[in-house]
């Protein structure tokens, strides 16, 4: 039996804030008049589901569909709740980490669930970067920092950019920021362990 951590995903309540994890990862955040809308296109069903959850544990709606390749594709409803966090995620046209963002657990949790993986060994974890959006990348391996959780980041080769955790101490505050894996999730492959 697990303990609940008081710095876990888990410890804190859901909130529309927690969509900035899509947003780390590769996720897009569309605004139209009064109204936006966050959607991302992932690799496993399990994803979309579990994105579907989280979105729908903040309150908002949330759609399952394919995108035009056959890949999972999950969009929240679009909503004038969304539009502070698409001014914070913009400049201009272009994705932008807002100045100084430190990521709570919820945040970091939806990002690992959207685009995190295990490397090979099992022995080091990997947060999914956009690499369309390569002038995030250096932001947002500072915002790990600022919460005690050193990266190194990868470069856009094969299977894409990311942010690299590795080292028992780093992975082990991870784990208890993330919380338990998401049902239906091969924690093996893809959520970070200890």
């Amino acid at each position: 039996m697990s303990q609940l951590s008081f710095f876990s995903a888990e410890s804190i309540p859901p909130a529309v804030t927690d969509l900035a994890g899509m947003l780390a990862g590769h996720g897009q955040v569309v605004t139209n008049e009064d109204r936006a809308r966050i959607s991302i296109v992932v690799d496993r069903d399990w994803r979309a589901q579990a994105i579907a959850e989280l979105i729908a544990q903040c309150g908002l709606g949330a759609e399952v569909t394919r995108s035009d390749e056959g890949s999972p594709l999950v969009r929240t409803q679009a909503t004038p709740a969304l539009l502070p966090l698409s001014v914070q995620w913009t400049r201009g046209a272009v994705k932008s980490v807002p100045s100084g963002w430190v990521p709570n657990p919820r945040q970091l949790r939806v990002w690992a669930v959207s685009s995190g993986r295990m490397e090979e060994d099992g022995e080091r974890f990997v947060f999914g970067l956009d690499p369309h959006a390569t002038q995030t990348h250096a932001p947002l391996a500072q915002a790990l920092m600022r919460v005690g959780i050193a990266p190194t980041q990868l470069g856009n080769r094969t299977p894409g950019p990311g942010l690299r955790i590795a080292g028992k101490k780093r992975l082990t505050k991870l784990v208890e920021y993330l919380g338990e894996a998401p049902r239906h999730v091969d924690v093996e492959a893809a959520w970070p362990h200890v």
